[in-house]
């Protein structure tokens, strides 16, 4: 078991020590449950320091696509095609919106889509097919994803393919 600094001397056992603690995880992830924020209110976060990105590996790009992104066919009822339905893919990553600067150098690494905060949630998303044929779908041929979410990209680039060749207009 892998033990902090603080646990090892203690820290944690004092008054002033679990408040270090109570700060550091509001600092961390979503931050502090209800309950906890109701047992320690006041509770200032631990500084953190925005990470910006100046060059993004494509390494890097891949693993955190793999960890934090993914590969959507959005399929929706419309009343204005003739089929009834519209096709839109999607290539998506997610983060905390702390974290927006992050997503927004991918607009720039890829050349293509946007990012979008609701609430906490910030997105970087590619929807243009454009993008996602030229840019998106080259670059993960070329850097290929790893894990089970490579069997969503092949999908998807079958998809692509078929929105492409208009496949998606007849029943």
């Amino acid at each position: 078991m892998h033990f902090s600094k603080k646990q090892k001397n203690k820290e944690h056992l004092t008054k002033e020590g679990l408040l270090k603690f109570v700060a550091i995880k509001a600092s961390m992830n979503l931050g502090l449950s209800p309950e906890l924020l109701a047992n320690f209110p006041g509770i200032v976060p631990e500084g953190r320091t925005n990470v910006i990105l100046q060059d993004i590996h494509p390494d890097w790009a891949v693993g955190f696509a793999s960890a934090e992104g993914g590969f959507f066919i959005n399929i929706k009822k419309s009343v204005t095609t003739k089929s009834g339905v519209n096709v839109q893919l999607e290539f998506n990553v997610s983060q905390h919106k702390r974290d927006e600067k992050i997503l927004a150098s991918l607009v720039e690494f890829f050349g293509c889509g946007n990012t979008y905060t609701r609430g906490n949630i910030c997105s970087y998303r590619v929807t243009n097919l454009s993008g996602i044929i030229t840019k998106i779908i080259p670059f993960f041929k070329e850097n290929p994803i790893a894990g089970a979410k490579i069997k969503d990209f092949e999908d998807f680039c079958l998809a692509a393919e078929m929105l492409k060749d208009k496949k998606h207009l007849t029943p």
